[in-house]
């Protein structure tokens, strides 16, 4: 495969975490082939599609997680693969992606630029082409209830906004708290730096908390719009979409618990009570609505 940039042999490996998405991997890993990607390992997480047909078509190594593993500890297998081991970059993604020509080597650029970056985002747009805001910030507990609470029934709530950097010009390359796990570029020092993602988190949140402790580390994360991909979303997670509220649910509750210091902890019963409140609504939701809910992945 053709190196992104040219910048060395084995520079970028794609790790694409895989549940049961034959339909949309071969688009994705033809992308990723296509944009520049110098390896490509399908971490799987017990498909029964015929999803390893597929990946190994497309010249993929194949890496059986041994079970249903969420998406943080099948990125971490990936990224240990033969395949991935040599990488100087980690391209980790999901599998419901395309990337457009040259984004890879955007990706690239955007790192070798700046050194302090420990990974960095592509504009994510959705199907339709708009865009799908992938780079956020680390809401403090008002805003975070805020979303929480108001994100689901007034999706432009102010608290939202904020979290979502919807004012923001994502027309332009920036340093941003947190970048979405859909796909992101990150230096392999920096990932063995900070241990890959904490497996504690199954699905969901596990970008949001890769990010805070690259920060943490003294890595900043950046954005980057000159990589473009496309996201179609919830591919894996309509398969199970209770158990999947559930998983997110449970992921922002560990992320609040680690990130809240000080006095502020007071106010945990209060989250706990909130997320609890959420979950409900958006059980009902979904089962009122199944069909309006297809295709889109939960927002955290």
């Amino acid at each position: 495969m053709v190196g992104a940039g040219g910048i060395g042999p084995d520079a970028v490996a794609a790790v694409v975490v895989s549940y049961n998405s034959r339909r949309h991997l071969e688009v994705c890993l033809a992308s990723l082939a296509q944009a520049g990607v110098d390896r490509l390992v399908v971490a799987d997480n017990s498909s029964a599609d015929g999803s390893q047909a597929v990946a190994e078509a497309a010249g993929a190594e194949w890496l059986p997680t041994g079970g249903n593993l969420g998406y943080g500890r099948a990125a971490n297998l990936g990224a240990g693969a033969p395949g991935a081991a040599a990488a100087d970059y980690l391209l980790i993604c999901n599998p419901d992606i395309e990337a457009r020509p040259g984004s890879v080597a955007a990706l690239v650029r955007a790192l070798e630029a700046d050194p302090a970056l420990g990974a960095v985002g592509p504009r994510l747009s959705n199907s339709d082409g708009s865009l799908y805001p992938s780079a956020r910030t680390f809401p403090d507990l008002v805003d975070a209830m805020g979303h929480g609470l108001l994100g689901l029934v007034a999706p432009t709530n102010r608290f939202t906004r904020r979290y979502r950097l919807l004012d923001w010009d994502h027309s332009s390359a920036a340093r941003v708290d947190w970048v979405s796990g859909a796909c992101f570029l990150v230096r392999r020092s920096a990932w063995n730096q900070v241990g890959g993602f904490d497996p504690a988190f199954f699905m969901y949140m596990e970008d949001v908390d890769l990010c805070w402790r690259l920060g943490r580390a003294g890595w900043a994360v950046g954005y980057e719009p000159a990589a473009e991909v496309v996201h179609v979303q919830g591919v894996s997670a309509d398969l199970h979409p209770y158990r999947m509220l559930l998983a997110h649910h449970r992921s922002m509750w560990l992320f609040a618990r680690r990130t809240t210091r000080g006095h502020r902890r007071l106010a945990l019963p209060l989250v706990a009570g909130g997320l609890m409140a959420r979950f409900v609504v958006a059980s009902a939701r979904r089962l009122l609505f199944p069909a309006g809910r297809r295709g889109r992945r939960p927002l955290p």
